[in-house]
Order: C-alpha cells, then sequence, then structure tokens
C-alpha cells in the first residue's frame, strides 16, 4: 500500500518510527516532513497528505503530532479526507470500520511508539463495512460539497435532520 506521512516537530520521532515499520512491512512510503525536530507549524505538512490522498497519489495518509488533534483537523481541511484522530486501538478500527477513514492522526505526546505501532497496523489492516454506514459516508461528501455556501449547507442540514425525524 502506497501511504503518505507527515509530522510538525512535536510528531517528527513518531514520525520516522513509523516510516521504518511502514517500510518493514513492505509499504511504499511518501514522508512529506518535516525532516527535523526544529519548530515547525503543522497545517501544511498535514494538509499536504490530505492533498497525496485525494488526489490518489497514496492509498492512505498519517498525521502526527503532539496531540494529533491540530493535524487531524488541518488535514480535514482537504475535500475528500476523513481523517480520524486515533489515539487507541477501538478508535482505529471504528475509524475505518465505519468511516472509512483514509487519513490517521496519532498525538506523539499521548501514544507510546509501541502502542502506535498497534495502532497503524490494525488501521491499515482494518477494511471498510459499507452498508449501513456508507449513507452516512456519503452525508459527509454532501457537506463537503456545500460547505462554501451557507444556504445550501442550512438545506442540507434541514433535510438531513427531516429524514432522521428531528
Amino acid at each position: 500500500m502506497r501511504v503518505a506521512i507527515g509530522a510538525d516537530h512535536a510528531g517528527y520521532a513518531l514520525k520516522s518510527h513509523l516510516v521504518a515499520v511502514l517500510q518493514k512491512a513492505g509499504h511504499e512510503v511518501d514522508d512529506l516532513g518535516t525532516h527535523g525536530e526544529a519548530s515547525t507549524d503543522y497545517p501544511a505538512y498535514c494538509a499536504a497528505v490530505g492533498r497525496a490522498v485525494a488526489r490518489g497519489g497514496a492509498e492512505r495518509g498519517i498525521v502526527l503530532g503532539g496531540s494529533g488533534q491540530g493535524e487531524q483537523i488541518s488535514a480535514n481541511k482537504v475535500l475528500g479526507v476523513r481523517a480520524a484522530l486515533c489515539n487507541d486501538l477501538f478508535t482505529a478500527r471504528l475509524s475505518r470500520q465505519h468511516n472509512d477513514a483514509n487519513v490517521l492522526s496519532i498525538g506523539s505526546r499521548v501514544v507510546a511508539p509501541e502502542l502506535a505501532e498497534e495502532i497503524l497496523e490494525l488501521w491499515l489492516a482494518t477494511d471498510y463495512d459499507g452498508g449501513r454506514h456508507q449513507r452516512r459516508v456519503d452525508q459527509l461528501a454532501e457537506l463537503e460539497a456545500v460547505a462554501t455556501d451557507p444556504e445550501a449547507q442550512d438545506d442540507l442540514i434541514a433535510r438531513l435532520l427531516a429524514d432522521q425525524g428531528s
């Protein structure tokens, strides 16, 4: 599998570790930076990973930072990205099975390298269930499509809520 990976300075050490893990497992890795521990801003690296996935240059992406929260938010600003913050195995599995997450975010100050390896391996190995979850993933895509049009957003949200009986 081709995997794009990026991190800020806080995620650099974990990124380096996971690149080696991915390569040892036979994955093709596109390391989009950062390439050192000097202070950097995470949005550019995470957006670059998101773009690689959204454009089809990578099948999956990984973004790393101190908490993983800003990294997830940054990746999710790219159209077509479904980034999930997974600092545990349960969330990693469900992010793939139910949400078809295509970018994994991990907090390097939250998760030890050994657990990060387990999360990564489980996340890469878990298939999307589809079925009843596809309707929800489709709704996410619909929301994304109207993100810059507040009136269209209001209409879509009203329709989605009406479909729920709310």
